[in-house]
């Protein structure tokens, strides 16, 4: 069914007139470790109460109000009733840096800043010294020790500044008649993998014709689901999703800490859950890892089984070709034991769909999954198309692995020189806040420039190649896609993260970051001593085993395309270090000046 579109700023007010006490979302509680519901109504009176607190304190319209904090109801509540006042919502990561979010602070010019727990005030703090912008910092964690800080509110004690006012009340009904699609509802700032971060202009809009386009492709979707937020709602894959949540009326169950998603999926066993890549990579590397594990027989049997699956539902299913009857047979009874049990264990034993987007999904996977009947979603977006530009129609069978899926309906598409894929409709951007040579260099001709490079198939199926800025020259003149390498590599147990080196080079070396603890597993098995992981990482024997699978890994890649040198690194790249970004990206250009001296060894030894 098409639901009616209603402005984010009103929503929460319009289910609580239609669904009372029906729930909206649910959180576990910290103290009990339970799941809590909480209803439309009891959302709305919240949505309700931070709005009257924020005019109270003087906030106007247009003024640019910051989030940061991990996943919380509260904050989905503030920024609903930021939208309902007519500000605008700065969403930033929880694992943001002071002087992260003090570039964000003054680029967007932000006074109040909604801060979740200890870690986030503090940066906020550090944050409040220099800021000539920043003067008021809400904490929404009881929990928060304030340590005197003048400009710092408790989340309560915030509340409590509108909620007898009935000057407030009447301006929130003011504003509320001035709603308009044209609000300025989000300025969400990129990661900034080749330059300081931007910040992408989102109107009401946007999401509004987002919630029109995905109304259109996943017409299924109802309000018997169940949404596992998952993904930081500072992302604009899983904010997009939750407002479209909240539009089809499904429950959000709210995840604050990523780091226990393997315990909150078993518990909520969502329908749909948004999430990257590098999820489903270790699901697929923990189930391997453990069929390995097994007997012999018991091994074969199950290898036997993904076989089956990946012949019934990729070989003749996904072409809606008939299926031999001993074949589908076969694959009812692996689909109710070997993987209703998979799935049970995993906790997606209820799941209908799962959009991933965000980085390169591996064939591998993508093949692994729809081969167990866990149908997953790929697709591909932009902060700057306010998510979605394509993907796989979960509800047909008719998918093609190697692409990111059919374009989205009223999305245009083409390619442009380099093969760059350029955008246009209702879902794009207007620009980049307070950049306007940023601006003229992302459009032309009223075309989006997204630096991804791709072609679209017969179908009209669209598929990437990867970010023109990151296309490697090797000094033979071969183009190399390090993010296609790069995900060929990550999903061996024993390997957390790769960097990819070719550009101007005479053949293609990584950095390769082991899984330890998988490492120091098999180092253990094979009597293999050390005291220490550099001791670890040298060791001949551990070389050699590490270039065999990273042999058997790339085997279906060009030669030239091939790792030829690699080094193991004893540290993950993180974003404290400063080699990746937020969003858990490779920044290239940062990884390659601080391991310089490795990266020339592994070309002039």
């Amino acid at each position: 069914m098409i639901e009616e579109h209603i402005h984010f700023g009103r929503i929460a007010f319009e289910k609580a007139k239609q669904y009372a006490g029906r729930t909206a979302f649910k959180y576990r509680d910290d103290a009990s470790g339970r799941w809590v519901s909480v209803s439309w109504s009891e959302f709305a009176d919240q949505v309700r109460s931070i709005a009257k607190s924020l005019i109270e304190l003087g906030i106007n319209e247009e003024d640019r109000i910051a989030i940061f904090s991990q996943n919380m109801v509260e904050i989905i509540a503030v920024d609903l009733a930021c939208q309902a006042i007519r500000a605008t919502t700065v969403p930033m990561y929880a694992t943001a840096s002071a002087s992260q979010i003090d570039y964000i602070i003054n680029d967007a010019g932000i006074s109040t800043i909604f801060v979740g727990e200890q870690y986030q005030y503090d940066r906020a703090v550090e944050a409040l010294q220099g800021s000539q912008y920043l003067k008021r910092i809400i904490v929404i964690d009881p929990t928060v020790q304030l340590k005197g800080v003048d400009a710092a509110i408790s989340f309560e004690a915030f509340k409590k500044h509108g909620s007898d006012s009935t000057q407030a009340e009447s301006l929130l009904e003011e504003r509320q008649k001035r709603l308009s699609d044209n609000d300025l509802t989000t300025l969400i700032y990129t990661s900034g993998t080749t330059g300081e971060p931007k910040g992408v202009i989102l109107r009401q809009s946007n999401y509004q014709q987002a919630m029109k386009i995905h109304d259109i492709r996943l017409k299924n979707v109802t309000d018997k689901d169940v949404s596992l937020c998952f993904l930081p709602l500072s992302h604009i894959f899983e904010r997009a999703w939750t407002y479209f949540c909240m539009h089809k009326n499904m429950v959000v169950a709210v995840n604050k800490n990523p780091k226990e998603i393997q315990t909150v999926i078993k518990e909520v066993r969502p329908t749909m859950m948004c999430s990257v890549p590098r999820f489903w990579e270790k699901v697929y590397m923990g189930v391997n890892d453990k069929i390995e594990g097994f007997p012999a027989p018991l091994r074969k049997w199950m290898l036997h089984a993904v076989k089956i699956g990946e012949r019934r539902n990729l070989g003749y299913r996904r072409y809606n070709k008939p299926i031999p009857t001993i074949l589908n047979i076969r694959y009812w009874f692996y689909r109710n034991t070997l993987f209703k049990l998979l799935k049970k264990v995993i906790g997606l034993d209820k799941g209908r769909f799962f959009p991933t987007a965000g980085a390169a999904l591996s064939d591998d996977v993508n093949i692994f999954l729809h081969s167990v009947g866990i149908n997953i979603c790929v697709g591909y977006g932009l902060t700057e198309s306010t998510a979605t530009v394509s993907c796989y129609n979960p509800f047909n069978v008719d998918y093609d692995i190697h692409s990111v899926g059919d374009i989205m309906p009223e999305v245009e598409v083409k390619i442009g020189e380099n093969d760059e894929i350029l955008l246009r409709g209702k879902t794009i951007t207007e620009g980049y806040f307070n950049k306007p040579k940023a601006n003229e260099e992302s459009f032309v001709d009223g075309w989006f420039k997204t630096g991804d490079a791709g072609y679209l198939t017969e179908q009209s199926r669209l598929v990437i190649r990867e970010r023109i800025k990151e296309l490697y020259k090797t000094s033979n003149g071969k183009y190399v896609a390090p993010q296609q390498v790069e995900s060929k590599l990550i999903v061996d147990k024993y390997i957390e993260q790769a960097a990819i080196v070719a550009d101007q080079r005479k053949y293609v070396s990584a950095l390769i970051v082991p899984a330890f603890p998988a490492l120091e597993a098999y180092a253990e098995a094979s009597k293999i001593s050390y005291d220490t992981r550099k001791e670890l990482l040298e060791n001949p024997k551990i070389i050699s085993f590490y270039e065999a699978r990273i042999q058997q890994a790339q085997k279906d890649l060009a030669v030239y395309e091939q790792v030829k040198r690699f080094t193991l690194l004893p540290n993950a790249f993180t974003p404290d270090n400063g080699e990746l970004t937020l969003t858990l990206k490779l920044k290239r250009k940062v990884i390659a000046e601080h391991y310089a001296k490795e990266i020339e060894d592994m070309y002039n030894n």
